[in-house]
Formats: C-alpha cells, sequence, structure tokens
C-alpha cells in the first residue's frame, strides 16, 4: 500500500519501485524532503527516517522521522557530520556542492535512489536554469566507481507533468 502525506502527496513511483533495495531497518536519509511523502513511506515500512529541509514544519509527525531542519544552500557545514545511512533519497533537487557529502553519507552496501530535472526541462517549465538541471549522464558520472548502477533512466515523463529526468537506483560499493 502506498501511504500518502497529509497533503495528499505520494512518493515518486521510481522510489517506490526500488524501495525494496532499502535493507529492512536501515536509516535511511530523505534530503531536501519538501512535504515529507518519501519520509512518511520509509518510515511506514519501519525505517528510521532523517528528513532533511529547510522547512521542517510541513514535514508529519511520526516516531520513525527524525526532522532536521538545515538551510543546505547557505554555505553551512553539512550538517550529517559522520553520519552513515543505509540509503539515501532525493527528488527533485540539485545542489552540486552536496554531491560529495550526500554519496558519502550512504553506507558501504546502502542505496541511492535519486530522480530530478535534466537538460532539456527547460522546454516544460521550471526548473529551467543550468544549475538546476543535471547535464547527460551527470549523475551515471557522479557515481562511478563508488557505486554499483542498479537502474538508471534519462527521458521525459509525463505524470505528474511532463517533464525531462534523470534517475538513479545505485548500491554503494
Amino acid at each position: 500500500m502506498i501511504v500518502s502525506n497529509a497533503r495528499g502527496l505520494q512518493p515518486a513511483p521510481w522510489i517506490v519501485q526500488w524501495a525494496g533495495l532499502v535493507a529492512p531497518s536501515a536509516a535511511v536519509l530523505d534530503l531536501a524532503a519538501g512535504h515529507g511523502q518519501h519520509a512518511i513511506f520509509f518510515a511506514e515500512r519501519g525505517h528510521k527516517v532523517t528528513a532533511v529541509d529547510r522547512d521542517v514544519s510541513v514535514l508529519p509527525d511520526h516516531p520513525n522521522i527524525e526532522r532536521l531542519q538545515v538551510d543546505l544552500e547557505d554555505g553551512s557545514p553539512w550538517p550529517l557530520l559522520d553520519r552513515r545511512f543505509g540509503a539515501a533519497v532525493v527528488t527533485n533537487y540539485l545542489h552540486r556542492p552536496l554531491m560529495p557529502q550526500l554519496l558519502d553519507a550512504v553506507a558501504s552496501g546502502g542505496v541511492l535512489l535519486y530522480q530530478t530535472f535534466m537538460a532539456g526541462n527547460e522546454r516544460f517549465g521550471k526548473p529551467s536554469r543550468p544549475e538546476f538541471l543535471l547535464k547527460d549522464g551527470e549523475l551515471l558520472e557522479l557515481v562511478r566507481g563508488k557505486f554499483s548502477v542498479i537502474a538508471y533512466e534519462a527521458r521525459l515523463i509525463s505524470e505528474p507533468a511532463m517533464a525531462m529526468v534523470q534517475r538513479i537506483a545505485a548500491r554503494r560499493i
């Protein structure tokens, strides 16, 4: 069963499709958690979730969700120090300076589930600025040598709206 949050938002189909890769009871990092649909999804599956966002007031209260309010783009140090997670989930967010810390936060054998917009999305609206759009093959390059790629797509999607996206499911080597 797919659990919606209080606003009726459901987790991204890509995240649901590959969620089975996350080890039972593994700690999950939901970076740029937004309204918490992925945090709720994993919390309801029994995972302890650390949901990070600049505004956590919209995140649900749940015993398995640790809410961490952090502006990830203000130049502050990485808020998770040396914490490691069995999975990291990111959707519809890209801030390239965080990528090394994000990838390092995934423990050996852990899973990265990432989906965001890529070049070509400017035809469909926002985001349209290059700093918010992945370049062709960029997710593959970021994980090369550190992760084993299980699934990858770079494609046009039509739901919930037309967009160009890249998505990856990868396991830390």
